[in-house]
């Protein structure tokens, strides 16, 4: 397993009144590609700007390499940051861009251009090094930006949102160059996002934060099929999440039925969240056997439909490649390994419930109509 590079310990930050940060502990492995999700407001930024030396908290440490940095300024962490305004410098091309922090060190003009065209090869823009950034589109100013950050051989590069300008067509194909450059240069890159789906398919570990805390670590697995609290379940993907019981190791009551479950160790009678996963639920026939309930609204979304359930006032969400017309009373059959049990927390009862659901949908659509 790779050694630790990075450890904060009972890291504490506040802005004015506001703490930010409290009590927060975070591990993370040489040549991991580690991304923190969370809202807007979380904390993770301020998480980024710490390791960076952008910030130095009230409390607790940061080791790099087992090395204590606390107090260490910005320009001597061997750490690279790139943020969502990729800062380059207007008035120089594309290879002074690149050049510029290999220059500051001093570098040999044969070692600064050897590295050059390497990360220009690098990032796919061989040829480009005489162009002027303001000639290039928003990803390849990305690209110029990584490439950049990689010349100056960081152990660490630091990326806050940096595909936040970009459309989403060009945030997908940006996601892949990222991990593909992130495997060959063997760095360890710390991506904050609030992109869930970003998180997933770009990381080796997510960490999803809420409220200045850590809520869960993980591998995207992991995270996306075993959430800890109903508010990780909520923020990662499409969930259903219920009020149930733990009526005893391997059986769980929700919606009126008791169902064979794969957990265990909660102990007897225990008040529990249920989570199901909308893609996990099969469409089945509405009968005494089944979770039955009336379709309220349903919505194709090209590989499936999204169905919205109205079970004894709770909406659920299915999503199906069956359809199924509003009106129609449907059965919801779901399996031992489709159901996940979770233990109650802070976050109980807040998130679950698709009642809001096409509500919401309009007033977006609505919102996009006035801009």
């Amino acid at each position: 397993m790779a050694d630790t590079i990075i450890s904060l310990k009972d890291i504490a930050v506040s802005y004015g009144a506001e703490n930010v940060l409290k009590g927060f502990d975070l591990e993370i492995r040489d040549g991991e590609f580690v991304t923190l999700l969370g809202p807007s407001g979380c904390g993770k930024t301020t998480v980024l700007r710490t390791i960076g030396g952008f910030i130095t908290p009230d409390t607790g440490e940061v080791f790099f390499g087992g090395k204590n940095i606390t107090e260490l300024p910005p320009h001597k962490r061997e750490v690279n940051t790139i943020f969502q305004r990729y800062a380059l410098f207007p008035h120089l091309n594309v290879y002074d861009n690149i050049a510029f922090g290999m220059r500051l060190k001093k570098k040999s003009e044969s070692e600064v251009k050897e590295t050059v065209h390497r990360m220009l090869e690098l990032v796919n823009l061989k040829g480009y090094s005489h162009r002027g950034v303001g000639q290039l589109s928003g990803g390849q100013q990305q690209r110029v930006a990584i490439a950049r950050a990689l010349a100056n051989e960081p152990k660490v590069l630091l990326l806050d949102e940096p595909f936040g300008a970009l459309d989403l067509k060009l945030r997908k194909d940006m996601q892949v160059e990222l991990k593909k450059i992130q495997k060959q240069t063997g760095i360890t890159f710390i991506f904050v996002t609030h992109d869930q789906e970003e998180a997933l398919s770009m990381s080796d570990t997510v960490v999803v934060m809420d409220g200045g805390e850590i809520q869960q670590i993980g591998s995207p697995t992991d995270i996306y099929n075993e959430p800890r609290n109903a508010f990780v379940a909520d923020f990662i993907g499409e969930s259903n999440i219920l009020d149930g019981v733990m009526v005893r190791d391997l059986e769980v009551r929700f919606a009126g039925h008791s169902f064979p479950c794969l957990d265990k160790g909660f102990g007897e009678n225990v008040p529990v969240d249920v989570v199901i996963r909308p893609e996990d639920i099969e469409v089945t026939a509405a009968d005494a056997t089944h979770i039955t309930g009336e379709v309220t609204a349903v919505t194709f979304k090209g590989v499936h439909y999204e169905i919205i359930v109205d079970v004894a006032g709770f909406k659920w969400m299915i999503q199906s490649t069956d359809y199924r017309a509003v009106g129609d009373r449907i059965g919801l059959s779901i399996g031992p390994d489709d159901i996940h049990v979770m233990h109650k927390s802070e976050y109980s009862g807040m998130f679950g419930d698709y009642s809001t659901f096409s509500d919401e949908m309009d007033e977006d659509m609505n919102r996009e109509g006035d801009q």
